[in-house]
């Protein structure tokens, strides 16, 4: 039973009030066709709309099926509306862009139907009322008779208890109008049917009950009911609690998401442009993303090429450049952006700082406590290494070997003495760059498997001694460098064309055309130790550096071993990178073999036995005064017996020692022995023969398996570090992942500047579709209406233009995403002919998802208050907009 209670419904505008409803009471009966009737304004609207829950009473009291409605929320009116009211409006009130089958499933959407059971049920709502064969049209697509049976079935289609209808015939002529309330009264056997009419024929043929309305007041009643007369039995369902018969449903975001873009699709040609204009700032983080993920792809290829070229270096003295750049920096800011007096010029001590930082950041790396780890295979270097490389502070010394000329050395270089880099007279020439660059003898990779896949043996054979050499060429040439490196062209002709170079005079040099492959087999080089340089003076008891005494080197080179040239490498085509770097290689059988002779040496083995004294000197290493050196008989005959005294001198000495006491002698010479110091040390003597062992390196080489090899290279660094004292911990500079890490880091640095600029265009992008939303919010205002009308909360509406903004990011996002995809190709297209590089434009998956994921989160944000206004409509205001 539905019944007022003396409703006063008023309207306020400015200062007039207008008392629309004013103390109407009414009860319905629970199945009865009452018309009510009135002139225009008089409320009968009002009087539906609250009957209808679309309007709010001010005062009195409407009561459903026994139960106030004073504390209804707004869920209980929206359940209320849907379950137990339909509309049938004049004007249809149908969506126009959804079709007439989806217009009356709409309230059973709302009330939560599975899409089966709604199908059904309105297909069977809408053959009940003669549409089964207009379901895909569209309301546009009828007449108004038979948008009026839509509009029926749709009220009907939920199985309400009460069909209110405002002025059901008012837009139809009247044989349609006749069709109409023919339906209504058949409707109204088994349900409460109040409808709204200003044609009192029409209520008078079909209605069963006539209430009469005037200035807000009923005065008149054809068949009253107070409610009394009611038996409880007739009743289909007991309703003592309403509220708790009423599903209370949200529309869910599918439901909302198909209202929205069957909207769009309304309006195709608003919604491309729109979703383009809001694909701009993707398209431009799109193509930043794109381009700096191609950047840093090539990147990481460059580096994992280089790094099986060059290796992970850790040397027996490093600096940490950061350190040193943050030192000196933090030691002269001071001076430079401190408080400085005007009118004067400060200094501060740049080369000070800079000494005192590099000898505050210079480390010692103990090298051979770390070969000992490296080289214990369960830690596991060589799985992740193509070699292990040790260096040792040793030269190979080699000098020409050829019949009839002079022997002259030609490794270590000395080119740029022969040049008179000595002189000063190629200062222009950079001679420490070029002593570091002309070195064309190198130790071979320990990893003859690699050496195979980098060069092909094109005379002779692989070196299997270690006195055995090969010779690198390119392409079967060999430079004019090359040839003096290796003592097949005269040094003399060398320094002529210097001068003449340099003077601007005429000069000769001839370099020969080619050479056999059987005479570069037959060169042959001699090897000279670094301790063959100095010699024992029996007189003395000292030793001597005998490097300057022509006649004495003849003989060590003479006497030195011979190193055979076996083989002759080029590089094999496919060959991504080449480890020998120069065009001699030797094995690292040779280096050992230089170490263990040194180490074995007769002025090594003296040293060693006398750490306490300078072997070249006599002195002792921390000698201060006279009393600190014993001077014998034997020292002073062998001071007299040396090239100090003449013959003369001597003769002199033994007849003045006839008439001397010894130690009267030995007073007398004790001058030249007291003054006899060294500003060597021990250590310095060892380095200079260059005395080492095998287990002491003085440089380690990790040539990395792959970039991957190299991080676990790192790794394990860093576990060996994590497990000794801090002064045991190994420090080295990774110059090549350094460099490139420096340009990655720039890189990074680029794009994020420029996708913050570019994501302005985002956020504006975002703002204009709020705008649109908000457009598509006032364009649908009826919509709002209708779906209020038919129990759609105010949850329902926002959801809808929430999913409708969604879309449009969706779109815009899939839109931006797409486009650049495409541009990727010509615009690799153009750098692969600008640059050689391919492939410097790749647009990775994962942030492509997560653009379309930001745009459609911006989008629904920008929405949010277009959503909140629609959501917060009146539905009546709603119903009565164009």
């Amino acid at each position: 039973m539905l019944e007022l209670n003396n409703i006063v419904k008023t309207y306020v505008t400015g200062d007039v009030r207008v008392d629309a409803l004013n103390g109407v009471s009414v009860a319905f009966r629970d199945s009865e066709f009452v018309a009510v009737l009135g002139p225009s304004g008089c409320g009968k609207t009002t009087l539906l709309n609250i009957l209808g829950g679309l309007d709010r009473y001010d005062k009195g009291d409407l009561v459903i099926n026994g139960v106030s409605t004073k504390k209804y929320s707004d869920r209980n009116w929206d359940a209320y509306r849907n379950h137990s009211v339909g509309f049938v409006f004049q004007s249809y009130n149908l969506i126009p862009h959804q079709t007439v089958l989806a217009n009356v499933e709409l309230a059973l959407t709302l009330s939560g139907v599975s899409k089966e059971e709604r199908r059904a049920r309105a297909v069977a709502v809408l053959e009940k009322v003669g549409l089964g064969d207009q379901l895909k049209k569209k309301p546009n697509q009828m007449s108004g008779g038979q948008m009026q049976r839509v509009a029926i079935a749709r009220a009907l289609v939920n199985d309400p208890e009460i069909l209110l209808a405002d002025e059901p015939t008012g837009a139809l002529d009247s044989e349609t109008s006749v069709q109409i309330m023919d339906l209504l009264r058949e409707v109204a056997r088994d349900r409460l049917v109040i409808m709204v009419t200003h044609n009192p024929d029409l209520a008078n043929e079909y209605a069963t009950r006539i209430v009469r309305l005037q200035d807000g007041r009923v005065i008149g009643d054809s068949n009253p009911y107070d409610g009394s007369q009611e038996d409880e039995s007739t009743r289909p369902e007991t309703h003592k609690d309403a509220k708790a018969n009423l599903r209370i449903k949200n529309m869910s975001f599918f439901t909302a998401l198909s209202l929205s873009l069957n909207n769009l699709m309304t309006k195709k040609g608003r919604t491309i442009l729109t979703a383009f204009a809001g694909s701009i700032g993707i398209i431009g983080i799109a193509m930043i993303l794109a381009m700096s993920t191609g950047v840093h792809n090539y990147i990481d290829k460059v580096q994992q090429d280089t790094l099986s070229k060059y290796p992970l270096i850790i040397g027996s003295e490093t600096m940490n450049i950061g350190e040193l750049a943050i030192a000196m920096q933090d030691s002269v800011s001071s001076v430079i952006f401190g408080d400085k007096e005007d009118g004067f010029v400060y200094t501060y001590p740049l080369m000070e700082e800079m000494l005192s930082a590099m000898s505050e950041e210079m480390q010692t790396n103990d090298l051979a406590a770390l070969k000992v780890h490296i080289d214990n295979p369960t830690n596991g270097f060589a799985d992740i290494t193509q070699c292990i490389q040790y260096q040792y502070a040793v030269n190979i010394n080699a000098y020409t070997n050829m019949e009839g000329q002079d022997s002259f050395r030609v490794n270590p270089s000395s080119l740029l003495s022969s040049m008179g880099a000595s002189s000063g007279t190629t200062s222009g020439i950079g001679s420490e760059l070029m002593t570091s660059q002309m070195q064309s003898w190198s130790e071979m990779l320990n990893n003859q498997e690699l050496l195979e896949s980098q060069y092909n043996v094109i005379a002779g054979q692989w070196p299997q001694a270690y006195d055995e050499i090969v010779l690198v060429v390119s392409n079967d040439t060999l430079s004019d460098y090359d040839l003096l490196a290796l003592g097949l062209t005269s040094q003399e002709d060398l320094r002529n064309m210097i001068q003449g170079i340099m003077m601007d005079k005429e000069y000769t040099y001839d370099v020969p055309e080619k050479y056999s492959y059987e005479e570069l087999m037959g060169l042959t080089y001699k090897l000279v130790l670094p301790t063959d340089y100095f010699k024992y003076d029996e007189k003395t008891q000292l030793w001597s550096d005998i490097s300057k005494d022509e006649a004495e080197m003849k003989e060590v080179i003479d006497n030195a071993i011979t190193l055979k040239v076996v083989g002759i490498l080029e590089p094999a085509e496919d060959a991504v990178a080449l480890s020998i770097s120069g065009t001699v290689a030797y094995t690292s059988a040779l280096t050992e073999y230089v170490v263990n002779a040194v180490a074995n040496s007769d002025i090594a083995k003296a040293q060693l036995d006398n750490p306490d004294v300078d072997i070249f000197t006599g002195a002792k290493f921390d000698a201060g005064d006279a009393d600190q050196v014993e001077v014998t008989m034997d020292m002073i005959y062998a001071l007299i017996n040396s090239d100090q005294f003449t013959d003369e001198q001597r003769t002199q000495m033994q007849g003045m020692f006839a008439a001397m006491s010894e130690e009267q002698i030995i007073e007398m010479f004790r001058p030249y022995f007291t003054h006899k110091t060294t500003e060597a040390t021990y250590e310095s003597n060892l380095a200079l023969m260059q005395y080492t062992t095998l287990d002491n390196p003085s440089g380690i080489s990790l040539y990395p398996l792959d970039f991957a090899a190299k991080d676990l290279i790192a790794d394990k660094i860093k576990a060996y570090n994590d497990s000794v004292p801090e002064l045991q911990q190994i420090r080295y500079t990774d110059y090549i992942g350094l460099l490139l890490s420096s340009v990655t880091t720039i890189i990074d640095v680029i794009s994020y500047v420029l996708i913050g600029f570019v994501s302005v265009s985002l956020v504006v992008s975002s703002i204009m579709i709020g705008i649109i939303t908000y457009i598509s919010v006032l364009e649908r205002t009826k919509e709002i209406g209708i779906i209020r009308s038919i129990g759609g909360s105010k949850k329902d509406i926002s959801h809808i233009f929430n999913a409708e903004a969604v879309s449009i990011g969706f779109i815009s996002g899939l839109v931006g995403i797409g486009f650049t995809f495409l541009m990727t190709f010509p615009a690799n297209i153009i750098l692969k002919n600008l640059s050689d590089i391919p492939n410097l434009v790749e647009l990775p998956w994962i942030p492509a998802v997560i653009l379309v994921a930001i745009s459609v989160f911006l989008t629904f944000i920008s929405g949010l208050i277009p959503s909140k206004f629609a959501a917060n409509r009146d539905p009546v205001v709603a119903l009565r907009t164009e």
